[in-house]
C-alpha cells in the first residue's frame, strides 16, 4: 500500500543540471547546444546524400542510412529536456513523460548496438567472400536485419516492459535524479520500494543486447583479421583493413562512453556527481557527433558529394 509519503506512481521527477554550476548553465549549454544540433545536421546530410545519390544505395551505405537515423533519434529524444534544464531551470518532469524519453533512449541505443554489428557482418561478408556479397546482403536480407529481429523489433520489445515494471514501484514526493534526461538505471536510485524485479531485467536487457552484440563484434573482427592476414599483397590487405577503420571508430565511440558510464554506476559511488553527469552527456551527445563526422572524412564517396552539396551551395 502506499503512504502519505509515497506513490505506486510518482508525478514527477526533477532533473539535474550541472550542480554548483547553476548559474553557468547559459554557458554551458553553448557547447552542449552546438554538438547536437551538428549532430542532427551532420546525419541528415548523410541522410539526404544517400537518399538522393543511386550510386550510394548499396548495403554498406543502406546500414550507414540506419546509424544515422538511430543517432538522429538520439538526439531529439535527449535535447529538449536538456536545453530545458539549461536555459529555463525548468527541472519537472512529469512521470509518463520520463518514461517516454527513458524509453526512446534506451531503443535508440539498442538499435544502435545492433546496426554496428550488422555493419560488422556486412565488412566480414565483403572481405571473406566477396564474389557472394551481393547475394548475401540483398535488399530484402537487409530489411530484414534492420527492421526484424536483428536491430529495431529487438530494442522496442526489449526495453518495452521496463516502463511498465517501473510504473508498478512506488515513489517518494521528491523524486531527484542525476541528470537532464531519464535513464533506467538513475529512475531505479529513487524507487522507494522493492527493485529487484526491474533491476534484473535491465540487467538481462544489457546482456541480451549490447553485451551480446560486443562479444558477436569482437568474434566478427577476430575473423576478418584472419582473413585479412591471409591476403597475399600487402597492399590488399591494407586496403581491406582501411575499409574497416570508420566503423572500427563507431564502434569505440559507442562502446566505451557507454561502458564507462556503467563502471561509474557500479564502482564509483564515492565519485563527484560532476563525473556522473559528464559521462552520461558523453555518452548520449559524442557518438551522434562522431558517426557522421568520422564517415564523411574516411568515406571518400560521401566526402566527394557532400564537398559537391556545398559547391552547389556557392554557386
Amino acid at each position: 500500500m502506499s503512504t502519505s509519503n509515497e506513490t505506486a506512481s510518482a508525478a514527477a521527477f526533477l532533473l539535474t543540471g550541472f550542480p554548483g554550476l547553476e548559474k553557468k548553465h547559459i554557458w554551458l549549454s553553448t557547447p552542449i547546444c552546438s554538438t547536437s544540433l551538428i549532430a542532427i545536421a551532420g546525419n541528415c546530410t548523410i541522410l539526404f546524400i544517400i537518399r538522393m545519390e543511386q550510386i550510394l544505395h548499396e548495403p554498406m551505405y543502406y546500414f550507414l542510412s540506419m546509424l544515422a537515423l538511430s543517432d538522429l533519434g538520439l538526439s531529439i529524444a535527449t535535447l529538449p529536456t536538456m536545453l530545458r534544464v539549461l536555459w529555463f531551470n525548468h527541472r519537472i518532469i512529469h512521470f509518463n513523460i520520463c518514461l517516454i524519453q527513458m524509453y526512446f533512449i534506451h531503443t535508440f541505443s539498442i538499435v544502435e548496438s545492433g546496426i554496428l554489428l550488422a555493419m560488422a557482418f556486412d565488412h566480414l561478408v565483403a572481405i571473406w567472400n566477396p564474389l557472394r556479397y551481393t547475394s548475401i546482403l540483398t535488399n530484402r536480407n537487409i530489411t530484414k536485419i534492420g527492421i526484424g529481429v536483428g536491430v529495431a523489433l529487438r530494442a522496442a520489445l526489449l526495453v518495452f516492459p521496463a516502463s511498465f515494471l517501473l510504473k508498478r514501484l512506488q515513489y517518494g514526493k521528491e523524486n531527484v535524479l542525476s541528470y537532464s534526461f531519464c535513464l533506467h538505471q538513475d529512475i531505479l536510485k529513487v524507487v522507494r520500494s522493492d527493485r529487484k524485479i526491474s533491476s534484473i531485467y535491465g540487467l538481462m536487457v544489457v546482456i541480451s543486447s549490447m553485451a551480446l552484440d560486443s562479444v558477436l563484434l569482437f568474434f566478427s573482427y577476430i575473423m576478418i583479421l584472419k582473413t585479412v592476414l591471409s591476403i597475399a599483397s600487402k597492399q590488399e590487405r591494407l586496403r581491406a583493413l582501411n575499409t574497416c577503420i570508420s566503423h572500427i571508430c563507431a564502434v569505440l565511440t559507442f562502446y566505451i562512453p557507454m561502458i564507462g558510464l556503467s563502471m561509474i554506476h557500479r564502482y564509483g559511488k564515492n565519485a563527484p556527481p560532476i563525473v556522473h553527469i559528464l559521462m552520461a552527456n558523453v555518452y548520449l551527445l559524442v557518438p551522434p557527433l562522431m558517426n557522421p563526422t568520422v564517415y564523411s572524412v574516411k568515406t571518400k564517396q560521401i566526402r566527394t558529394r557532400i564537398v559537391k552539396l556545398f559547391q552547389k551551395g556557392k554557386s
